[in-house]
């Protein structure tokens, strides 16, 4: 991670950790950014269905109508308008800090570039919704906006005729034009609809909708600012004077001020260039592919736990092609993993138990694999003393120990957290390979692989396959999910747990008979 997106990202989890304490991990607006957004849309929808059942699209009565919608139907129509106006606001703040914090956080490159690509065209789609309401509305800022668009469409010399010569003044508009407004500001949501559809596809388990308690409070407090501070018509259009004060909207039209600066094909160009550099930023420069997972057939037998966990798609089920008495097979499409390890983590043959048979699980990362880790760990257990002793495993994106090791604390970093499967910490714990395992990672909510955090969280609570087993004691496993900015408050947290070690009663040696680990062999492949 390079020093400025660092820093960059640092500031992020500042300010999310005040969030956190305003709102809890769970309802932090900006874990949620992406759902916030789809719940805005169809704010701005179910809203705008209403307006359009009184609004009148002649030119003539366009104004008229929306007046009676928001002076005589305040109690309804009044609260419709603004929650439509408040809403497509929130839209734009919410759409565009996703996108900087996805990029802050690199997100954006490798298998991820196709939801980043999708993306760039919603920008422009939900900017003509704006603008092409405002314009339905027509009054002197819609009238502003007409004429500013035609011109700087004119510019682009495509047109048979000028666009704008219909806005010279009141005769030479046509009611047929303004029509095709309305069409548009009809049309381009539904497109714009499908392409959120779209830009979703390749994120399996992709939420739309926040949390409920998030919506709720979100909700109510657009109803709050609709009553204290109603949207409202600016004065009527005239095409016979120009206007010399409009009320601006910042949100839709912070470009319009340039237009009145710089040329028309000026802006295109800048428009263009702008559009173009954010749709090749996953290439400047592209995400370093780390190999990816690989399935061992041998001991596959198709039961879709990897498929279920991944949280990218990247891994499906495919008809039995060895013969085997299973009817499917798992496979791996290399496009879209990111070597996560999180359908590692996921398949029940990964087992640090396994004596009987090589340790190869039915998935697993060749550069990172689990015979690999369980060798980790136990060079790691050997080299502990005392009678506290714990292994912790820490995410790569998350926070890092300022001493890293000592006698007591042995550390080894995962490419996700989700990695580990929860058989490892009964090896670690029944074994007495350690006191207690203390696991760390991304800030709550904000996983940087999506869904590693959430499924490790349901593995120890017994919640999702493969489960943490009900012998393991819980009170010797600890978490800390504090992102690269919680390095201190890792330091404090495993204080905390290494103190409470020393007074739990000592651990009692596990026994058991070469049978035994045969039996447990099978029932851990099993799942």
């Amino acid at each position: 991670m390079t020093t400025p997106r660092r820093i960059a990202r640092a500031a992020f989890e500042s300010v999310d950790k005040l969030f956190d304490r305003a709102f809890t991990p769970a309802w932090n607006p900006l874990y949620h950014l992406g759902t916030l957004g789809w719940f805005f849309y169809w704010i701005v929808i179910v809203s705008g269905i209403y307006l359009y059942i009184f609004f009148d699209t002649g030119i003539n009565q366009a104004y008229e109508s929306l007046e009676y919608i928001t002076n005589v139907q305040w109690y309804a129509g009044g609260v419709m308008r603004s929650l439509h106006r408040y809403a497509s606001d929130a839209l734009i703040i919410v759409m565009m800090l996703h996108l900087v914090r996805e990029f802050v956080m690199d997100r954006y490159r490798g298998a991820r570039w196709f939801s980043w690509f999708t993306g760039v065209p919603l920008l422009w789609l939900v900017f003509a919704c704006g603008i092409s309401g405002y314009w339905m509305v027509w009054d002197v800022l819609a009238q502003y906006i007409a004429i500013a668009t035609t011109e700087w469409l004119d510019s682009l010399g495509i047109f048979g005729q000028s666009i704008a010569r219909n806005f010279l003044n009141s005769e030479t508009l046509s009611g047929r034009f303004f029509t095709l407004m309305v069409f548009i500001h009809i049309a381009v949501p539904l497109f714009m609809l499908l392409v959120m559809w779209i830009h979703i596809q390749r994120q399996r388990n992709a939420k739309v909708n926040p949390p409920r308690g998030l919506a709720a409070g979100t909700l109510g407090m657009l109803l709050l600012l609709s009553f204290i501070e109603p949207a409202v018509s600016q004065p009527p259009a005239n095409l016979d004077i120009v206007p010399a004060v409009i009320d601006f909207d910042w949100f839709y039209l912070l470009a319009y001020p340039l237009l009145d600066r710089l040329p028309g094909l000026t802006m295109w160009a800048v428009a263009a260039a702008g559009t173009l550099l954010l749709l090749l930023l996953p290439l400047l420069p592209p995400l370093r592919h780390e190999p990816a997972a690989v399935v061992d057939l041998d001991n596959c037998n198709g039961c879709g736990r990897c498929v279920e966990d991944c949280p990218f798609s990247a891994v499906s089920l495919q008809p039995r092609t060895d013969g085997a008495a299973f009817s499917e097979e798992a496979i791996v499409s290399n496009n879209l993993c990111l070597s996560c390890g999180i359908c590692v983590g996921a398949c029940p043959t990964s087992t640090p138990f396994r004596r009987t048979s090589e340790l190869v699980p039915g998935i697993d990362l060749p550069d990172q694999g689990i015979r690999a880790l369980r060798e980790k760990t136990l060079s790691q257990a050997e080299k502990l003393t005392g009678m506290a002793r714990i292994i912790v495993y820490v995410c790569e994106h998350g926070p890092e120990l300022e001493k890293p090791e000592n006698d007591q604390v042995g550390v080894i970093k995962l490419p996700c957290i989700a990695q580990l499967p929860p058989a490892f910490i009964d090896f670690i714990i029944s074994r007495r390979h350690a006191e207690g395992v203390f696991l760390a990672g991304c800030a709550e909510g904000d996983c940087y692989y999506r869904l590693g955090q959430q499924w490790v969280d349901q593995r120890l609570a017994g919640e999702r396959d493969p489960y943490l087993r009900k012998r393991v004691p819980r009170e010797r496993i600890a978490k800390c999910w504090a992102g690269i900015t919680g390095n201190r408050r890792l330091q404090r947290e495993l204080t905390a747990f290494h103190d409470q070690l020393k007074v739990l009663p000592p651990l009692q040696q596990r026994t058991s008979s070469p049978v035994d680990e045969a039996s447990a062999e099978q029932s851990e492949s099993r799942g």
